[in-house]
Formats: structure tokens, sequence, C-alpha cells
């Protein structure tokens, strides 16, 4: 289901599958993203060795538009090679759409090969030719390519998209007049407006959501009262009457997002530690390269077997996890998955068939690398706008949002004064496999624990020390802390599909 609200001049828009909040849009009002507007730009520089150019567009910052984003039918280079600096000189004119926001000292992202997206298909001017979803069968398929031969026009170009299923010719129809009118408009202004202006704005976050998300999937989709309710019914039920029954208002005295329990469920996509329903946990560091995910096994200790087999639950459990806070949390970039190191390949395998298969309810596009030599996975996923932490937070004005304070002199360490038995192990306490951050793995060269030749642990030694030591950990509970357990308790959500 998803619930829009409308609070303190702001949108905010919650996905749920199952009661779980998996995805959150925010509308600030005077902050919006720029994401899909249209402008005329003015190029203020080529840098060649770059491949880029940077681009006024009127709003502060210039933009970028690198040369894997130009249009180079529409340049015009009469057989001259494909390179940025003939197409674009300092001074000229460009149309280009924005497809990044600007973030931090980086600004937007912006491409000169327009498409302008409506309910059932993206509509792409001077594309010709036609792009349909691989999510849809092969029968529709076949259908639409048929149906779209007699709608697009001959200077055009579609990508359908999965909504387009079942619908019907004179709904297609419909949909491309719309967007192709929308492009001849934009081609009028952009002859007479001067540069650096705006010629489209994509509309408000309701309805960019709403067009681009809401369909047969969404048992409903809940309104509270206002703006949002009165733009939102006129345009459902003109773009998707036969969802229009799904609409529903919001009429209780409670607020919505508390009713469904979207405001708790939020708060805790600030931690930086996620509990896992069997008591495992993940630990999400973003930095200014990647985002790293530290899966632990935290309380959990399994139900019989053995070590492998716990380990690998709790992996699966943590795939599912993470793709939910990826979402939620919209992280883009590279991402690292410090997964529990597990022996055998088939675990392993399994584990990121469980997190591609969770991706696949992930409409950013992201790209799966194999495990590395360390038991890392790698990923990918295209960064658009600022991440919700970004979103409800401002760095600290004390550390500059570094997390520390620097001193001229040196600090006491937490742990100093206080004995083995309280905070950390004694040596004679460790557990013998560890292997991870250090010599104390092995206990000497050759220990059990063992490294390979070149210093580098062994996957084998790897995964027993990270994986025992932290079962160890778990089982052993209170008695590592002085008979109290610290342990947060684990919250019960489950992760679901989506209805």
């Amino acid at each position: 289901m998803m619930v829009v609200r409308e609070k303190d001049g702001r949108t905010q828009i919650a996905v749920l599958e199952d009661g779980v909040l998996v995805e959150h849009y925010v509308d600030r009002g005077t902050s919006g993203s720029m994401v899909g507007n249209v402008y005329l730009g003015r190029v203020q520089n080529v840098l060649p060795s770059m491949e880029a150019a940077f681009v006024d567009i009127g709003r502060g910052r210039n933009a970028v538009l690198y040369a894997g984003e130009v249009n180079w039918d529409a340049a015009g280079l009469d057989g001259q090679p494909k390179r940025i600096e003939f197409a674009l000189k300092s001074g000229d004119p460009v149309l280009v759409q924005v497809t990044k926001d600007p973030m931090g000292h980086k600004g937007a992202r912006l491409t000169s090969q327009i498409s302008l997206p409506g309910r059932y298909l993206v509509y792409v001017p001077g594309g010709g030719m036609t792009g349909i979803s691989r999510k849809l069968p092969d029968t529709e398929r076949s259908r639409l390519k048929r149906v779209l031969k007699e709608v697009v026009p001959a200077d055009g170009g579609v990508i359908v998209r999965t909504a387009a299923e079942g619908a019907s010719e004179a709904e297609l129809q419909r949909d491309v007049s719309r967007l192709a009118a929308q492009w001849d408009d934009i081609e009028a202004k952009s002859k007479t407006a001067s540069s650096a202006t705006l010629l489209y704005g994509e509309p408000d976050l309701a309805i960019r959501v709403v067009r681009d998300i809401f369909n047969e999937d969404f048992a409903k989709l809940v309104v509270t009262a206002g703006d949002a309710w009165d733009t939102l019914e006129s345009y459902v039920g003109y773009v998707a009457p036969d969802l229009a029954e799904r609409l529903e208002k919001w009429v209780g005295n409670e607020d919505a997002f508390a009713h469904y329990r979207v405001e708790e469920q939020l708060t805790k996509a600030f931690d930086r530690k996620v509990w896992l329903p069997s008591g495992g946990s993940l630990v999400i560091d973003r930095t200014e390269a990647m985002t790293v995910v530290d899966v632990n096994t935290g309380k959990f200790t399994g139900q019989g077997g053995n070590l492998e087999e716990t380990v690998t639950r709790n992996n699966l459990e943590a795939a599912e996890e993470v793709v939910r806070q990826l979402r939620l949390r919209d992280i883009g970039g590279i991402i690292v998955i410090d997964f529990i190191d597990m022996v055998l390949e088939s675990n392993r395998d399994a584990v990121v068939r469980r997190l591609v298969e969770c991706l696949g309810r992930d409409r950013t596009k992201h790209q799966v690398a194999e495990i590395t030599s360390l038991g890392l996975v790698q990923m990918t996923r295209k960064r658009i706008g600022q991440g919700l932490l970004e979103t409800f937070s401002e760095p600290c004005e004390h550390c500059n949002g570094r997390g520390v304070r620097v001193q001229l002199e040196p600090v006491p360490s937490s742990n100093e004064g206080e004995g083995p038995g309280r905070g950390s192990k004694g040596p004679a306490e460790r557990s013998p496999g560890r292997t991870r951050g250090g010599a104390g793995g092995s206990g000497g060269s050759g220990g059990s624990g063992g490294s390979s030749a070149s210093g580098t642990p062994s996957r084998r030694s790897r995964g027993r020390g990270k994986a025992a030591d932290e079962t160890v950990d778990a089982a052993a509970g209170s008695d590592q802390l002085g008979g109290e357990s610290t342990s947060e308790p684990a919250p019960t959500e489950p992760s679901g599909e989506a209805v």
C-alpha cells in the first residue's frame, strides 16, 4: 500500500509491503527535486580531457554534461569524430534534462537525450526505436509491439513500462499523444526563450510517484485531505480509472503515518545499526567513496545444526534486510556488503541469489558483482538524489560531520582503567579462531586460524574466525558484561511482498 501525507508545507509518501516501510519520498516544497526538468542551458566551458562540458541552467552552480550523455544525432558533426569539443563550444545554447540532483560540491548531472515519462510509457523524441520491459510476458510484448506501430509517430520512440500490461490501444494512444504534444511545446519554447531557462518542470512529487509506481499490485492508496487528495483523485481518475476505487481518503483523527507505524519505522532508519528479526544485526556506514554494510550474528545462535548452517541462515535473512535498507534509505553509488563468511560455495551462491531476488523489487537501476576473494559482495545502485539521512539531517557544527572532536593532546582510552572482564576480553578469553583485525587470530604463524603465505587470511580461516567468535559472544550472553546483557531486543517486523 501507499500512504500520502501533507504536513507543515511538505509532502511525504510511504510505500509499505505487508506493513513494513520499504520506500519513503519527501518534497519540501521550496527545494524540490530537479530530476526530469528540461532546460535551455548555455555552455560555459568544455573540458576535452574530462570529456565533459559545464552548462549554466540558471540554478546557480553549473551542471555537468558528460560525452556519454550527448545526443550525437542532433549534434550535427557531419562526419567528425564523436568528441564533445566538436559537438559543443562555449556560449552555445543546448537543450538538456536533469538526471541527477546536485549533491555536496557536485553540480547536477545532465543529458541532452530528452525523455518524457508517462503513465504507460516513456516518450523519446527522435528516438526511432521501441523498447518494452522484459518483465512483461512474451505474448504481451508481442501485442504491445503491434499496437505501438500504429500509435507512435515516425520521428519518436518509446520505452514501454510494466504498467502498460493490459492497456488498450486507446489508452496507449492517449499517452503518446499527450507526451508528443508536451515535446512540441518544449521545442516551441526553446526557439524563443533566452538561455538558462526552465522549459518544462516535472509535476509535484505526489503525481510523479503515483505515475511511476502505483499499479494493480497496490491494495490501496491512502491520501490525507487537502490539495494532495484533490490532485491525486483527479489524476488517477484520468490516467488510471481502473485503479480509482483503490484511492482512499484519510478521515481519521489520528495521523495517517502514526496509524501505519511509518514514523516509528522511519526513526529506526536513521540508526547506524539495524536489528534482524532473529537477533542478528547490520551496521551501515556511509563514506565519500562507498557505503559499507557489515553483517553480524549478534544474539542469533541458531536452532541446532552446525556453525555453517547458523551463519548461512543469518546471511539469508541479512540479504533481505540489506535490500530493504537500500530502498528505504535511498542509498546509491558503490555498496560493499561483508556477509559472515561461509565455507561452502553453494551457501555463498544461495546468499547472492537471495540478494538478487530481493533486488528484483527495487525499481532503481542496480548491478551485483561476484563475491571477492575476501568474501565481500560488491554492487552498485544508481544515485539520483539525496538519501534519507541527508534529507533529515545536517552536519554537526562542532565536528563538521566527522563524528569526532580532535584534541591537541592524547585523550584517555574509553577502556582505560577497566579490567579484562568488562568492556573487553582478556587474552585467555579470546576465541582462538579469530583472524579479523590483525594478528590475534592465529596466536602465531602456525596457529589453526592460519593465514595465507601473503599474510591475507584464507576464506576458510577468515570465515571460521568471524562466525565462530560472534557466535561464542552471543552464546556467552551476560557473562561477558558482568552479569548484565546490553543487547537490544530484536524487532519482530517481517519483510514481505508488495500488496
